[in-house]
């Protein structure tokens, strides 16, 4: 399948789908096209789909919201507008499939909540990452304050928010915000490479990493440990394990 008009481009090859932000003239600001597209895109992927690549066409990933739409704005069109992106983001973090996601030049704002909301985030060397919302008057609206503050901390959030400072990408990666750093121009093929991987892996393993680890953190150590036994459970007792342990113990590739 592939869709290759519009803000948004969807190409999917085999079991990885690629999603592709394509406003390169307004370096992938968030408009509603582009919302309306990541939503579209992520409602067309087949069963076939084990993993998803986003990425950004032109020098940058994604400049973060397109602030000359919400520039008179009413408070109740704002609410709205956030929860509208709180919603795309969550369907984005649930959408089943690992979500991995290649980055390059700017990564700002609404891109760095997008980035966030993502399991694998590669960066190639021209990466930067800023939150300049200080600086326009304005607050976090696409899930900040909880999703990039899982990641780095809300202290860490704090700071780059009320300085606006430039993060480049191995500092990013020291902080814990991408796991990977490439060569410039390297993000997308680096990315790739991890979603064939990790689709090789059993889909009911790769579902309970992207879920039962997110609610396991929010929750006090007992009832972590009880959600840890049932995904346990879930997983040990299925046929992808006995295929898997199988493999194992006879020194072959396991197929799921």
């Amino acid at each position: 399948m592939t869709e290759s008009n519009g803000p948004v481009l969807l190409v999917i090859q085999e079991h990885i789908a690629f999603v592709t932000l394509n406003r390169p003239e307004k370096r992938n600001a968030f408009s509603t096209a582009v919302f309306e597209g990541l939503d579209a895109a992520f409602g067309k992927l087949t069963p076939a789909v084990r993993a998803v690549v986003i990425s950004g066409a032109g020098k940058h990933f994604c400049a973060g919201l397109d602030l000359a739409e919400h520039q008179m704005s009413t408070p109740f069109e704002s609410v709205l507008s956030s929860r509208a992106g709180h919603r795309l983001f969550e369907r984005i973090r649930d959408c089943g499939r690992p979500v991995i996601c290649a980055l390059h030049g700017a990564v700002i704002g609404g891109g760095l909540e997008l980035a966030c909301c993502t399991h694998i985030r590669v960066a190639d060397e021209t990466t930067f990452f800023e939150l300049p919302e200080g600086r326009r008057g304005i607050f976090v609206g696409g899930g900040a304050s909880v999703t990039v503050a899982r990641v780095i901390g809300t202290s860490r959030l704090t700071e780059m928010m009320l300085t606006g400072r430039r993060v480049d990408a191995k500092a990013a990666e020291q902080m814990g915000l991408v796991h990977y750093v490439v060569g410039a121009g390297g993000a997308l093929e680096r990315a790739t490479e991890l979603a064939n991987r990790v689709a090789e892996n059993a889909q009911i393993s790769n579902y309970m990493m992207m879920q039962a680890l997110r609610y396991i953190g929010d929750m006090p150590e007992e009832p972590g440990h009880f959600t840890e036994s049932l995904a346990q459970a879930l997983t040990l007792t299925s046929t992808d394990a006995q295929e898997g342990i199988s493999a194992f113990l006879e020194k072959r590739t396991s197929k799921f």
